[in-house]
């Protein structure tokens, strides 16, 4: 029996499989080949389809290449895609609104969410879905409608931390505004006062009469 880490390439060599990162998936180059076109079309059709894992993570790297050709819509570019997908309706719609839908992003045109683990087998499943097609679970645009949350920095090169330098320092450099008083409020004061000041006129009139009295009196005993 070969070793476990060597693949039988045929009956007389044996290879190490240092660096293959294929996923064989249990099948033959031709029945993978097969799979995988499948499956494209089926997710070129209907923009979403349920499988396992391993199955979406492959078919990922097979069809992302393949939508990026969909971008330059040439005769040679049909004919190599229509090698891999070996259908016409499928390659129509990857030429027209696919090839629409995604004609601006570059790149990372499928995305794959994981839905759990399968009752017979336990196998882990997964959805594959173009991302342009799913109006609902967009991340990126609820980031930027959540908006626009301001990130504090302590560079000084954004014009936010002049506009608030320049608003604080006019704050500390205008005076205080005098506070506003009625005119009834200013003749009630001034007439308070005025009593107040007769008042202590009187008073110190009566002091002074007194200290006189009580000097006159003190010259007549003498």
């Amino acid at each position: 029996m070969p070793p476990a880490d060597c693949v039988l390439r045929s009956q007389n060599h044996l290879i190490m499989r240092h660096g293959d990162k294929v996923n064989n998936l249990g099948r033959k180059e031709g029945h993978r080949r097969a799979l995988m076109r499948n499956l494209a079309t089926a997710l070129v059709e209907h923009k979403r389809i349920k499988t396992t894992l391993a199955k979406a993570k492959a078919l990922r790297t097979y069809i992302e290449p393949l939508v990026t050709k969909a971008k330059s819509n040439t005769t040679h570019s049909r004919r190599v895609i229509f090698s891999y997908l070996q259908s016409k309706e499928a390659v129509k719609e990857l030429f027209g609104p696919i090839a629409e839908k995604v004609g601006e992003r570059p790149g990372g045109y499928i995305r794959i969410l994981r839905t759990g683990f399968r009752k017979g087998d336990g196998a882990e499943m997964a959805m594959i879905e173009f991302v342009d097609y799913n109006e609902i679970y967009k991340p990126g645009k609820e980031e930027d409608s959540a908006g626009a949350k301001k990130r504090r920095t302590r560079r000084g090169g954004s014009g936010a931390g002049e506009k608030t330098a320049a608003t604080a320092t006019a704050k500390v450099a205008a005076p205080a505004a005098p506070a506003v008083v009625e005119e009834p409020e200013i003749e009630e004061a001034e007439e308070a006062a005025a009593d107040t000041l007769e008042a202590a006129a009187d008073e110190a009139a009566n002091d002074l009469n007194e200290t006189a009295d009580d000097n006159s009196a003190e010259e007549i005993e003498k």
